[in-house]
């Protein structure tokens, strides 16, 4: 479809990662984030966070009147989760059940509600290719609350596993990332897997709303239909990324929505 004959978006959801540092240690300007943002993915204490700083980033989110979710990783607080680990689709399934659980019982402490599920990092990189892991956090998902709104990347195993555990399915793009010519995000190892120019993002972004394509680092246009955009809270250049995105989305008349509503 081309841009002239796409119908216009009006909306999009606007999430980011938040509430990954734990005790004295802090990870990304989340307070400076809420207000430019529609969902916060939460973490649960196993890649981030802990029962603390969960609960302030929720108390924080019902501030700013944003979406709520479980943002499960795998248990590796050195590595900030993004290293792969060797486990079982029984031990990702059920640390994910724990995590959602934990999430949820902050959320229901502080007056809010769990809206939706991330994996985050390696465990989300890792379900993408792999329908075993894929599989076994969708269930997670599923077993805990099967209304939960699920974050994947499209056409991804992961997106596969959660249409038929019978999830609703929010698909994701990557604001401040490159995408390769098949989809799957560059490496964080290799340079320019991370973009922190804001305004360059913010092209990108607005681009990928409104016709549907990001270039890719080959340089090739890649067609990538998203409901949410994730800006990650610890790229240096967050703050003014969110603030250069949410400009443009306003001379645009896009408004910053989560993808499923929050009230009630």
């Amino acid at each position: 479809m081309s841009a002239a004959t796409r119908p216009k978006r009006s909306t999009i959801d606007l999430n980011s990662d938040l509430g990954e540092g734990f005790g004295a240690f802090r990870v990304g300007p989340d307070e400076e984030l809420f207000p430019f943002i529609s969902s916060a993915n939460v973490a649960c204490g196993f890649h981030g966070g802990d029962p603390r700083m969960m609960s302030r980033t929720v108390e924080q989110a019902r501030k700013h009147n944003v979406a709520v979710g479980a943002h499960p990783g795998f248990p590796d607080l050195a590595g900030f989760g993004r290293r792969n680990i060797a486990a079982s689709a029984e031990e990702i399934r059920t640390d994910v059940l724990y995590q959602i659980g934990a999430m949820a019982g902050i959320t229901r402490a502080e007056g809010a509600a769990l809206r939706h599920v991330k994996a985050h990092g390696a465990l989300y990189n890792m379900a993408v290719k792999d329908p075993v892991v894929a599989e076994a956090i969708a269930r997670a998902v599923r077993q805990f609350d099967a209304a939960l709104r699920f974050f994947v990347i499209p056409g991804s195993a992961l997106e596969a596993a959660a249409i038929t555990a019978g999830l609703t399915v929010v698909r994701e793009a990557f604001a401040d990332r490159a995408y390769h010519a098949d989809g799957s995000l560059v490496s964080r190892s290799v340079p320019g897997a991370v973009i922190e120019d804001a305004e360059l993002v913010a092209a990108r972004v607005i681009r990928l709303v409104e016709e549907g394509v990001i270039e890719t680092i080959e340089g090739d246009l890649l067609t990538l239909e998203a409901d949410t955009i994730c800006i990650h809270s610890d790229t240096a250049t967050a703050v003014p990324i969110a603030r250069a995105i949410s400009a443009r989305f306003a001379r645009a008349g896009i408004d910053v929505r989560p993808s499923h509503p929050i009230e009630g």
